[in-house]
């Protein structure tokens, strides 16, 4: 479903300082994720998440008493998300274009299950985030996840709440397993490559948004040092992952 997300924590960051900014709102940090906006593939590269309040928000960094949620308890055997069961859906040729829309996400490791929304871009340029820090976010003007090119994906990492839905993004390690079903009930498997955290001034744009030979697959949220100056988180985790054969 397509919606305009506005959320009060946000997942990524304006890399490079030239992405248009609004208001902040009080006690909460919000950073924006760089977007490419892809006429037949990917294309006009977009100033990614901005600081935002009220029109535009990514993902949280404060807890409820302003700090971050840093003390994260790891994932102990038994408490992982189920796999989920049915055929994986094989590599598609570099010319296919036609895989259904994803409609949720498992990362067992990280004990993630979510469904997927829609996300867009802003009148600004900013990327929508997901309107619950619950859920995580297809970006449409991606490639679907299994097309060739990456597929991105953003979620955020807390909130004044607590913990978002990619709160342990950080702790996925390169060889785990990456479930993402789509509308026809097919689902598309994707292996991490690899997990980096990225200041803002150092956006991998075109690592992220550039074209790929192969269905790749990117997830997006906050990291790093958190801020209490500016309730922001001061970089990026990223998990790259690459369609399983």
């Amino acid at each position: 479903m397509g919606t305009d997300a506005r959320s009060t924590d946000t997942a990524s960051t304006d890399a490079d300082g030239d992405g248009p900014r609004g208001p902040a709102r009080p006690g909460r940090h919000t950073s924006p994720i760089r977007v490419v906006r892809r006429p037949a593939a990917v294309a006009a590269l977009v100033a990614g998440l901005i600081v935002a309040g009220v029109g535009v928000a990514g993902l949280t960094a404060a807890s409820r008493t302003g700090h971050p949620a840093t003390h994260i308890a790891p994932i102990s055997p038994g408490a992982f998300a189920p796999i989920p069961k049915g055929k994986w859906a094989a590599v598609p040729p570099a010319v296919t274009r036609s895989v259904a829309e994803p409609v949720s996400l498992v990362i067992p490791a990280i004990d993630v299950s979510t469904r997927l929304i829609h996300l867009g871009v802003t009148s600004t340029g900013a990327l929508q985030v997901p309107t619950s820090t619950a859920v995580a976010g297809w970006y449409t003007g991606s490639p679907r996840p299994g097309e060739p090119g990456g597929a991105v994906i953003a979620g955020h990492v807390d909130s004044v709440a607590g913990p978002g839905v990619f709160v342990r993004l950080r702790m996925l390690k390169p060889g785990e397993k990456v479930y993402v079903r789509r509308a026809d009930g097919t689902l598309a498997v994707f292996t991490v490559t690899e997990v980096d955290s990225y200041p803002k001034s150092g956006f991998p744009t075109s690592a992220v948004y550039g074209p790929t030979p192969n269905a790749q697959l990117r997830l997006i949220t906050c990291g790093g040092t958190f801020d209490p100056t500016t309730h922001h988180y001061l970089s990026n985790t990223i998990a790259y992952a690459s369609l399983a054969s």
